[in-house]
């Protein structure tokens, strides 16, 4: 991914929104069994975006993670309620597994190539996001499901038992952990978000500010 003109601490909010607005769309889904469809597509998307040009272009723009940056910036300014609890546990649930992901070569060569298969189901399909996460949800089962740590969700069992909605919640555990690898490989780091807690709390309210969104 080549370089854009936004600083390297704004890639790394948007990115990082990108792995926050998985997280809570996973906690949407498997407690409501709904979901803004404005924030689903871009997210589940973001998955092709094998070749963009920029960390903003991966999710269709700054305004496809205005619900991560929405959710970032309250965590950050520590206005989480209880409720939050589950996502910030899949936000590091994510990052952990990245991690464990990024250590399997042949487990990250098998999950490109069948995206990349997967990519023409979404492209003459981009309107039926369920179909597309049903592809998804498949790959994940097939790869990261099988590592030792699994991300427990947590949820309705109504909702959590649907099909439809296990689909759409495993594609998007692979949507986050692709934003968190795209967080990693420009310098995000763990232990970095302690020392710039204050940086990224103020680059996720100005970016949300550029979206119209107080």
């Amino acid at each position: 991914m080549s370089t854009n003109e936004r600083s390297r601490i704004e890639q790394q909010t948007i990115a990082f929104a990108g792995v926050a607005q998985a997280a809570r769309l996973v906690d949407q889904v498997s407690k409501t069994g709904s979901y803004p469809l404005e924030f689903l597509a871009p997210t589940i998307n973001s998955l092709f975006a094998f070749d963009a040009d920029s960390v903003e272009a991966v999710f269709g723009g700054v305004a496809g993670v205005k619900l991560g940056l929405n959710n970032l910036s309250s965590l950050l300014a520590n206005r989480q309620s209880s409720e939050s609890s589950d996502l910030v546990r899949y936000v590091f649930a994510m990052l952990y597994l990245e991690r464990r992901f990024a250590a399997d070569s042949a487990m990250m060569e098998v999950v490109h190539s069948r995206l990349k298969h997967a990519s023409f189901r979404a492209e003459h399909f981009a309107n039926n996001v369920q179909d597309i996460c049903h592809s998804v949800s498949g790959i994940y089962q097939d790869t990261l499901s099988k590592l030792k740590f699994r991300i427990k969700v947590t949820g309705s069992a109504q909702h959590l038992h649907d099909d439809k909605n296990a689909d759409i919640i495993r594609a998007l555990l692979l949507a986050g952990i692709r934003a968190a690898y795209l967080w990693r490989q420009i310098g995000g780091r763990r232990w970095k978000l302690v020392l710039q807690r204050k940086q990224l709390l103020h680059t996720s309210q100005q970016l949300s500010r550029g979206l119209g969104v107080v």
